[in-house]
Parts: C-alpha cells; structure tokens; sequence
C-alpha cells in the first residue's frame, strides 16, 4: 500500500474532507491518505488535530516530514492558491509525484517557478480542475471548433478555473489576447486565439449550471452538459498519477490557464479593450 499525505491551509474543508475515501475507493485500497499537515485550525469547524483523529490520518508538525513519509503528496488550499507556493515547494523538492489543487498560482510568475523546482528535483507534478474529466468534455470532438461559449457559476477567483480548463483542454494554448465583458455581478470575458476562434466566458451567478455551446466550423452546434461524475473520473486520473508518476495535465496548459485567470483580472480594469497576452510556452 502506497501513503498520501496531505497538505493543506486548514484540513477541515470540503476537499480534504472527501478525497481520503475517494482515493481509497478508486485505487481498491492500494493508496491511502495516512499523513497530514494543516498551516492553521479552521476559523469554523474542526481543528487540525480533531480533524486527523476522526479520519485516522497522522498530523505531523511540517510540511518536510509529510513529504518525507509519504509515497505521493497533495497540496490542497484550494480556495487559496495565493498559499501554493509555500506550502508546495517543500513537497516539489522532494521527487514525488506531487498534486496541487485548482488553482495551481495566482499568477503566471508563481506558475512557471513551481513548475521549475519541480523539473529541478525530477518531482512528477500537475494540477487540473475536476470539470475537464467530465466525460461530456474529455470525449468532445475538438478538431473543429469555431466558436466556444461556457457558462457557470462565479465568483471569478474561486470558479474561473472550471470554465477556462476546458477550454483550454479543447481549444489549445494559443490564445492571443483577451477584453473584459463582464459586469461586477456577472464577470465575462472574450478570448481571441491566434487563428482567429474565440471563446467567451459568463459567470452568471450561483445558480448557474456549468456548460458549454459549440459552434463548429462545418456549421453545426454542440451544447456539452457535464451531467457525469466527474469528480469521481478526476480522482480515478489522481490515482493513476500516483501510480505511474505520469501527469495528467501538461505544465503548458496549466500555465496557460493561469495565464488567462491572472490576465483577466487585469482586462478586468479597462473593460472592452483588448489586452495582449504573453506567448504560451
């Protein structure tokens, strides 16, 4: 049996709180999540220590000797990703295959420096949205996509990256420059690619359903609802990950996605003027 230790921000949170049974379940038992390291106690709920008594899962006082215990590593904070690059650093120096929760940087700087000292200490790392497993995308045709529109619920920071994953996933890395289109209720943006496609983004708000309309090239339209279970099918990929130290999403993507979330923001500044995007990788 292969260990997983986490690592997390706090450990009582929606994330943390699932994917021990997940991964256990998908891997027929053979990974299990037995070390844990939390930065701090949850404002609400419970504290680090009560969290790894009720999970059976050992708390141990640093990052290092979680990394140093554990046969495969997750860093989660998932709704911090500001934190990533403290918490990740010590597990991407240690040459295990290393998962960061959505979303991977704050930026296209933090990206491409994590992703570096993972290449520096041969540590096999990736990181990726649940959405793009969804069955619904993962098997779309994508050879002839004109025109892409997605929809889903905000807020920006925390939900962007399930909108623009797959885009990405299905349109390529080449995009070109992207404007701001949103309103402060409903942020939206318009991405331009290198050979003219486009994709357009809404975030409409908490009820809104995740989707996505395609229109193809040969004229034809395509609406992908992503109805499976797709938290099931990414952690189904995490557990091949750890057992084979093959990435499920190339460094290129995420950093591209990273891109446009971070560009976004600042598009978000001067709305309906395009801004230029720096070249993918």
């Amino acid at each position: 049996m292969k260990t997983i230790g986490f690592v997390d921000d706090y450990l009582d949170e929606w994330h943390a709180n699932r994917y021990p049974a997940w991964i256990e379940e998908a891997s027929g038992g053979r990974l299990k999540v037995a070390y844990a390291y939390g930065r701090r106690d949850a404002d609400r709920g419970l504290s680090n220590a009560a969290w790894c008594e009720k999970n059976g899962i050992a708390l141990l006082a640093s990052i290092e000797e979680v990394a140093d215990k554990s046969d495969g590593l997750v860093v989660l904070a998932p709704d911090h990703p500001e934190l990533h690059e403290a918490l990740a650093l010590p597990c991407l120096r240690s040459g295990k295959p290393t998962y960061v929760d959505k979303t991977f940087a704050p930026d296209r700087r933090t990206a491409e420096a994590l992703f570096e000292a993972a290449r520096a200490h041969g540590t096999p790392v990736y990181s990726a949205s649940a959405l793009r497993f969804a069955a619904e995308y993962a098997e779309a045709d994508k050879t002839d996509i004109e025109v892409l529109c997605s929809v889903g619920p905000g807020d920006y920071g925390n939900y962007a990256v399930h909108q623009l994953e797959p885009i990405v996933a299905l349109m390529g890395r080449d995009a070109t420059r992207l404007m701001y289109i949103g309103t402060p209720d409903a942020p939206a943006l318009l991405i331009r690619f290198a050979d003219g496609r486009q994709a357009a983004v809404h975030q409409l708000g908490r009820d809104c359903p995740f989707g996505i309309a395609v229109r193809r090239s040969s004229g034809g339209t395509t609406v992908l609802k992503p109805e499976s279970d797709y938290f099931r099918a990414f952690v189904r990929q995490l557990v091949a990950f750890f057992e084979t130290g093959a990435p499920g999403v190339e460094p290129a993507d995420t950093i591209a996605i990273v891109t446009l979330l971070e560009y976004g923001r600042i598009a978000a500044r001067t709305p309906y003027e395009w801004v230029e995007l720096p070249a993918s990788g």
